[in-house]
């Protein structure tokens, strides 16, 4: 599958994911400061949780996110939660999209919903950026590395998201809870190394308690951000329907993952690729450049944190697959997606043989 031509552009609105447009046009005009119609609603291609749909007018352009229709898994698909967060990272400087309103009446559009501004720049598919000069790549690669780091300098109580997340013991929690969503999804199935997973992460996990509590992102990669079309720079992070306040080293392992998936498959990041001959910085450079920022000396427990954020990675497609099964996957590729569960296991299984703890 090419996630670039996958995942790029939009298509029409299927008959599932439709709502009335008239009924959203009205509700922008009173929302929207500076909305006039009329009014045009496409699908975006890419994402897999929560439909996206670009909106367009003849002076502006915007995006709207709801909750898939169709019977859902408790506590999923939380768009109050992401729009939330995103305003408050974005009144406090961080780049976050300009946020409009939300509204979780569902009798508007048949699920709740927020609209936020559509920010012009590009989104990078694949983990080697083919599409930048290769003398531009490790300053891509520092933006990243730089936004990430801006986003767990934050002290959450600062910036009004005190209370947005338990935080304390984050990564114990977290192997639960995804732990239970694989269990509990019935239509998905099961799988062994799914299973080998869930025991080797309860029997070796570290004490974390030492870690600042930070708002995370919890999908932080290429693919959810818009860089600058024409500059190293990140104008925009999106998909913050799993951020909660949590661990920061846990947060930035899950980005590194760029560095352990293969470069080719659904999950496309730089395993095996020539990263001098890339531009590319190491993997232990960009643990470098991070610490710094962020005053650490090292990322305590990095091998069993992969091996988590493998593990989370794996549920999630497991739960695309559960979404499937139920009929209510809203993307177009949600089935190939549902197709990499078992290589993606098997590969976080490697990983936990070989992790040095």
């Amino acid at each position: 599958m090419d996630r670039t031509d996958a995942n790029t552009g939009t298509r029409p609105v299927s008959d599932r994911l439709a709502f009335d447009e008239k009924a959203l046009a009205d509700w922008m005009e009173a929302h929207v400061e500076g909305f006039t119609g009329p009014l045009s609603v496409e699908l975006f291609k890419g994402g897999q949780s929560n439909p996206t749909y670009k909106l367009s007018t003849p002076h502006a352009a915007y995006v709207l996110r709801r909750k898939p229709p169709g019977r859902l898994l408790p506590g999923a698909h939380a768009v109050e939660r992401e729009y939330r967060v995103m305003t408050a990272l974005g009144q406090a400087g961080f780049p976050a999209p300009r946020t409009h309103g939300l509204e979780e009446d569902e009798s508007v559009i048949g699920t709740p919903f927020f609209v936020m501004d559509m920010v012009p720049g590009r989104i990078v598919w694949e983990a080697h950026f083919p599409d930048t000069p290769a003398a531009d790549r490790a300053a891509h690669f520092d933006a990243m590395n730089a936004c990430l780091a801006q986003l767990h300098s934050f002290d959450p109580a600062a910036i009004g998201l005190g209370d947005y997340g338990k935080g304390e013991n984050f990564v114990a929690r977290q192997v639960a809870r995804w732990s239970d969503q694989y269990r509990n999804d019935i239509e998905a199935g099961r799988l062994d190394a799914m299973d080998r997973l869930v025991d080797w992460l309860a029997a070796n996990a570290p004490d974390r308690s030492a870690e600042p509590i930070r708002v995370i992102h919890g999908d932080f990669r290429c693919d959810n951000m818009i860089f600058d079309a024409d500059q190293p720079k990140v104008r925009a992070v999106l998909d913050w329907e799993l951020s909660t306040l949590g661990d920061p080293g846990a947060d930035f392992a899950y980005h590194l993952l760029m560095y352990r998936m293969p470069s080719a498959g659904s999950f496309t990041g730089l395993l095996g690729r020539d990263l001098a001959d890339l531009g590319i910085p190491t993997e232990e450079d960009y643990v470098a450049t991070y610490c710094e920022r962020t005053g650490r000396d090292g990322v305590a427990d990095l091998d069993y944190l992969i091996v988590y954020n493998m593990f989370r990675l794996a549920a999630i497609v497991h739960g695309i697959k559960g979404r499937v099964a139920r009929g209510n996957a809203s993307s177009a590729h949600a089935v190939e997606t549902a197709k990499a569960l078992e290589p993606l296991a098997e590969l976080a299984w490697a990983n936990a043989k070989a992790a040095r703890l």
